[in-house]
């Protein structure tokens, strides 16, 4: 199933950037700010499991505490419904 042209929460997914062993990462749109994210979304395979779930929140607050101009900044992390994805 394509992400393409989805709603997740506010964000209208795009295209796909890349991926990963535990996800997939889409450019986004905002339509609340009127801005482009990307948008990290776990495998599904992934979202069934408590320990990628848990590395996959340790990475976003990882990474939220970081700031630097050559990484990238975290807006958020959460779960919709059945997807848990990280906006960046």
């Amino acid at each position: 199933m394509t992400m393409i042209g989805k709603i997740i929460g506010h964000y209208r997914v795009i295209e796909r950037i890349g991926g990963g062993g535990m996800g997939e990462v889409f450019r986004a749109h905002d339509e609340r700010l009127d801005r482009d994210v990307a948008l990290k979304i776990v495998r599904p395979s992934s979202s069934s499991n408590p320990d990628h779930l848990r590395r996959f929140e340790q990475e976003a607050r990882a990474a939220a505490a970081l700031n630097h101009p050559n990484i990238v900044a975290v807006y958020d992390v959460g779960f919709d419904g059945h997807q848990s994805h990280l906006r960046e």
